[in-house]
């Protein structure tokens, strides 16, 4: 309105005017554009540190067992989705959670945390595994509670919204010094057991129902699983893994795969997470429908010495 040239009619003008609004329009744009880049940067930044306390990388090893985790969101763009996992070394012996959300995405994150946030205090306080369930068990419940009286405070306490029929499938493990397995399972995929050329599934026990949506049992006792001995490893996953499909809607072949990674070579976790990830994306075309958490661990222990004297050991007995 002000620039002498927007006051003369001659074409140069004209033309000199439009350089200079076009200048200074691409200026602002670029100047836009740089200060939501910025701010799209560093909320990824806060996310991903959020995320990271969350489900929190594992170390490489734990009390003599070597371990490899990975997780995939079905959501684009999220690290953490509705899958759980936490290894934590205890007094009663390492203690193992795998748990799958129902849902996906941002929004089971606040279930995730409740049940992480219950099984890392209680892992430690507990003495059975019962004790741990029980303790995700009412965590979750309360959680499920606020977050229904949350979306909608009309409602009261007893209020029939679709989250408080929000359910969990969780898999407790506890592996003692000698290798000897305890679980619970409540609705979710038993792990496999891994060998040099061998994979079998660790338990064939019929799982207790989800967290969520029923009581536990009066009596939980944990479920014997055999004894990991060194050398050997489990695969734990969520059902995402054996439930992705292809273009043509087949399942990735997981126990083939399994089988694939530890053919006539030792069980190196890191390896057979690497081969069985690569295999799964190839078979979703790299973009898996639901969330996919997978997690190996292996006995890098020695033999526990039952008796010792004048130089002799004798070991624990390999499984028959």
């Amino acid at each position: 309105m002000v620039c002498p040239l927007a006051q003369q009619d001659g074409l140069g003008a004209r033309i000199a005017t439009s350089a200079v609004f076009f200048a200074v329009g691409t200026g602002l744009v670029v100047h836009v554009r740089g200060t939501l880049l910025r701010e799209l940067r560093q909320i990824r930044k806060v996310a991903g540190a959020a995320q990271s306390v969350l489900l929190r990388p594992l170390p490489s090893r734990i009390d003599g067992l070597g371990l490899a985790a990975t997780q995939l969101s079905a959501d684009r763009g999220a690290a953490v989705g509705g899958d759980l996992y936490e290894v934590i070394a205890t007094e009663h012996g390492v203690r193992v959670v795998m748990g799958d959300v129902r849902g996906h995405g941002l929004g089971a994150i606040g279930t995730v945390a409740a049940v992480l946030g219950s099984f890392r205090e209680a892992a430690h306080d507990e003495p059975e595994l019962g004790g741990v369930l029980r303790r995700l068990d009412r965590a979750l419940a309360r959680h499920l509670r606020e977050r229904a009286r949350g979306e909608h405070p009309s409602s009261g306490p007893d209020t029939d919204n679709p989250v408080a029929e929000d359910f969990v499938t969780v898999l407790l493990l506890e592996i003692h010094p000698d290798g000897e397995m305890y679980g619970l399972n409540c609705g979710h995929p038993w792990p496999y057991l891994l060998g040099p050329g061998r994979v079998a599934p660790l338990a064939s026990a019929e799982p207790l129902p989800p967290l969520g949506p029923f009581p536990l049992p009066a009596v939980l006792p944990a479920e014997h699983c055999g004894q990991l001995l060194p050398g050997e490893g489990l695969f734990l996953h969520t059902d995402g893994a054996e439930d992705a499909r292809d273009a043509r809607g087949r399942f990735f072949p997981l126990l083939p795969a399994l089988a694939e990674a530890v053919h006539d070579r030792p069980v190196v976790p890191e390896a057979v997470l690497r081969a069985v990830l690569a295999g799964l994306l190839r078979h979703t075309g790299g973009r898996p429908a639901d969330d996919v958490a997978l997690l190996v661990l292996r006995n890098d222990r020695r033999r526990v010495p039952l008796h010792q004297g004048h130089g002799v050991s004798r070991h624990l007995p390999h499984r028959r």
